[in-house]
Order: structure tokens, then C-alpha cells, then sequence
């Protein structure tokens, strides 16, 4: 039995895919990367955005076309966000939900049974310490929790993944020593808000970050998506756990709005000067932090003068990474309820704030010419040459590597995306 998995979406996703990856593989399942040769192909879903979706639902539409005979199944956030949207695009599809991606074994022998099986709903048990096989098998992702404790206006994510979850420090930590002693070389500790961790439990992200930090061996350590609401218990904690030599030094914190009434609008539960305030510690504290951040264009209550908010923002805390998102309706939300902003006003006020992005990206990396950064080699680039990580998480491409080492480089040129490096001898 072959199995081809396909994935849309978030680094969460992406380890939801390689446990049922793993699991398969220990259940005499073997994995393909031909869709063709497969007998059941996994589509694993995300649902977060509108494009998303249609890519989504268009690669499914495609599938049945073009393999009528194959086995379907649909996993991730589509299942329990959008069943009837799913139904109607394949009512011959089986089903695996989020929170049930540890029966895919089951299930995928009962479809090869002939049987359509819907296996959807919550569950508490935790996804730590399952079998993986790794897309890059340098880089091993780490769920530290899963579901949040925020009820965002504009997100349906929180409808698929639940409430939170945090899951045992003792287990998240003999995971990460496993995979750093098959040879991993980076950790990614992935959530839907990382800084959430342990607010269910009694414990801490800063906790966390230590204990993986206490782990032997040359390896870095990339901490995913926190909320600033989230943070703010516990900021000087964090930013001294992100000053330990193994943590890339990399803070990705989504503030969607540059005005406060909008924030509010979108039940953020923070304030833009309470952003500005965490991510002035971190670069006081830590010199060379790079700031990733998300925004929100044409919130539905967004104005013009809401809009100019945000671009002042932007200017002043000059993010190195910035992702931006047209608001369009989700399934169930509240801001579901609202009027859109008109096509013209989203699109002149996405593509002014792009312009801005750029400009402040290739600013920032200008400004690493001629410097020495350590970096580690990740794989190779799909244009040549190979991809490397600096220690804050910016891209390097240099000519010549070996994979899975740390190098010495000198940065001789930037793009807005990325850096170009050449190896001291």
C-alpha cells in the first residue's frame, strides 16, 4: 500500500503530516513522493486564508479528475472548519480531522477496505514523542501545544484546533534529545501562539526554552508564533531564555493592526503601544534580534486614517519579516457579519504597504554587508547554490557547503529576501 501526502499550511500542519507519515510508516504503509504510483493520497489542509482555501479545494477538484480511482482522503483544518464546503467537493472522500491524525492508520486500511470514513472532533491526547519521517532530516518540529486561548475576530483556525493544550516539558525534552541524537540540527518549537504554552498547565514558555536549551550537541532552536498578549507575563523570561547561545535569535509576533480601536475590533486583547513595549526590550536586550510580524490589510472597520496607523507603525519598528494578509471573510467568525472593504481601497492600501516591506527589508540587510555571521547550512537552494540560516534567522545563499554544518561567512551582497555569503577560509 502506497501512500502520497500532500500539505497545505503552517509548520503545525506540516508535523501533523509527518506523525501520519510516521505512524503509516510503522503500520506497513510506504510512503511515495509519486502521486501517481500512490493508492491513497492524503491531502492535509489549511484553512486560515481565503486563497488558501480555493488552492485547496481547486488540488482537490484536480485530484478526482485526473485519479477518479484513487483512494481520497482530507485531513487538517478544512474537516472541522468547512464540512459542507468539503462534502460538496468530494463526497467520496474520507475524512481525518486535526485532533485525530493518530488513527490514520486505521483509517487508511479501512478505506483501502472500501469504506468512506469520517473521523472528526476533539481530543486530549498529545502529539509529543509520536513517529515522524522529516521532510528535511536536519530540521525536526516539535508541537509544544496545540489550540489557543484567544477568540480573534477574523479566525477560524481556533474552530478546528480548540482550546488549548500545552503538552509535558518532560516529553516535549526527550523529543528534542532524540532528534538532536539522529542528527538533527534545528528544533522548531511550533504552535498556534508558542507563548501560550503552559498557561493551561502551570507552566511557562520560559521554562520550556531552557530545558530544550539544557540539551548537548551543536544544534539551533527556532521559536514559532507568539501573541503578544501572551507574552506579556512573562517577557523578561523569554527574552532571557532567547539570550542562550542555541535559540535563533528570531521573534515572530503578529500585531495585524497598527491602530488600537481596530485591535479592539478584532478582539486582540493588546494594545499597539503594548507590541511596541515587547519589542523594545527584546532590541535592547538582544541586539540582533530580527522582528517578523503580521498584518491584516482592510480589516472590515479598517479607514484610511486606521490604515496610515499602521504604516506608521511599520516605519518605526522596521521588521526584517512581514506578512501581509488581504482581510476576507472566514467560515463562523464574527467579522464574518461585517461589510467588506471594496476591492480598489484593499488592493491601493496592500500594495502601498508591500512597497513599504520591501524598502525596509533590503534597508535592514543593506546594513549586514561586509559583516562575519556564523550560519548553518539547512539544504540546497532550488537556483543553486545552498540555503543557510544567520543566527537571526535571515537566509544566506552561498556557493559551496556541506549540509548540516555551521560556517563562518562574510555577507557580500542583499536582496529584500535574502543574503549572499562567501565561506572564510
Amino acid at each position: 500500500m502506497k501512500i502520497y501526502i500532500d500539505t497545505f499550511g503552517c509548520t503545525f500542519n506540516q508535523a501533523d503530516s509527518q506523525i501520519m507519515a510516521g505512524l503509516l510508516n510503522e503500520n506497513n504503509g510506504s510512503l511515495t513522493s509519486s502521486i501517481e504510483d500512490a493508492d491513497v493520497i492524503i491531502i492535509n489542509t489549511c484553512y486560515v486564508k481565503h486563497p488558501t482555501e480555493q488552492k485547496v479545494i481547486t488540488k482537490i477538484q484536480r485530484l478526482k479528475n485526473r485519479f477518479p480511482d484513487k483512494k481520497l482522503i482530507i485531513s487538517g483544518c478544512m474537516v472541522e472548519i468547512d464540512p459542507e464546503k468539503l462534502e460538496k467537493a468530494a463526497p467520496e472522500a474520507s475524512w481525518i480531522g486535526p485532533h485525530k491524525i493518530q488513527n490514520a492508520p486505521e483509517i487508511v486500511k479501512s478505506v483501502m477496505d472500501g469504506n468512506i470514513v469520517r473521523a472528526t472532533g476533539y481530543s486530549n491526547k498529545s502529539k509529543v514523542c509520536l513517529p515522524k519521517i522529516r521532510s528535511n532530516p536536519l530540521i525536526h518540529i516539535i508541537q509544544i501545544c496545540e489550540g489557543c486561548d484567544g477568540a480573534c475576530s477574523y479566525c477560524c483556525t481556533r474552530f478546528a484546533r480548540g482550546s488549548l493544550q500545552s503538552y509535558s516539558i518532560e516529553m516535549i525534552k526527550r523529543e528534542a534529545e532524540q532528534a538532536v541524537s539522529e542528527g538533527c540540527k534545528e528544533i522548531q518549537l511550533t504552535a498556534q501562539d508558542s507563548a501560550a504554552f503552559g498557561r493551561d498547565s502551570g507552566e511557562s514558555l520560559s521554562n520550556l526554552m531552557n530545558h530544550i536549551a539544557d540539551i548537548e550537541g551543536d544544534f539551533k532552536i527556532r521559536v514559532g508564533m507568539m501573541h503578544p498578549k501572551s507574552m506579556m507575563g512573562d517577557v523578561g523570561g523569554i527574552i532571557d531564555a532567547f539570550k542562550r547561545d542555541k535559540f535563533y535569535k528570531f521573534l515572530h509576533i503578529p500585531i495585524q493592526s497598527g491602530n488600537n480601536k481596530i485591535l479592539s475590533d478584532m478582539n486582540r486583547c493588546h494594545s499597539v503601544e503594548e507590541f511596541k513595549d515587547i519589542v523594545t526590550k527584546f532590541k535592547e536586550e538582544i541586539t540582533d534580534i530580527s522582528i517578523s510580524t503580521d498584518i491584516i490589510v482592510g480589516y472590515p472597520t479598517e479607514d484610511d486614517d486606521a490604515f496610515l496607523d499602521t504604516m506608521e507603525l511599520i516605519q518605526e519598528i522596521k521588521p526584517d519579516f512581514l506578512h501581509i494578509s488581504k482581510y476576507m471573510h472566514r467560515p463562523g467568525t464574527p467579522s464574518s457579519d461585517l461589510e467588506e472593504i471594496g476591492y480598489n481601497t484593499m488592493k491601493k492600501r496592500s500594495k502601498a504597504l508591500k512597497y513599504l516591506k520591501e524598502k525596509i527589508a533590503i534597508e535592514n540587510n543593506m546594513e549586514l554587508i561586509g559583516t562575519t555571521q556564523k550560519v548553518l547550512v539547512t539544504n540546497k537552494g532550488s537556483k543553486g547554490g545552498y540555503v543557510a540560516r544567520t543566527n537571526s534567522y535571515k537566509t544566506v545563499i552561498i556557493e559551496n557547503a556541506i549540509i548540516g554544518t555551521f560556517l563562518d561567512v562574510v555577507i557580500t551582497d542583499a536582496k529584500p529576501t535574502y543574503l549572499i555569503g562567501s565561506k572564510l577560509d
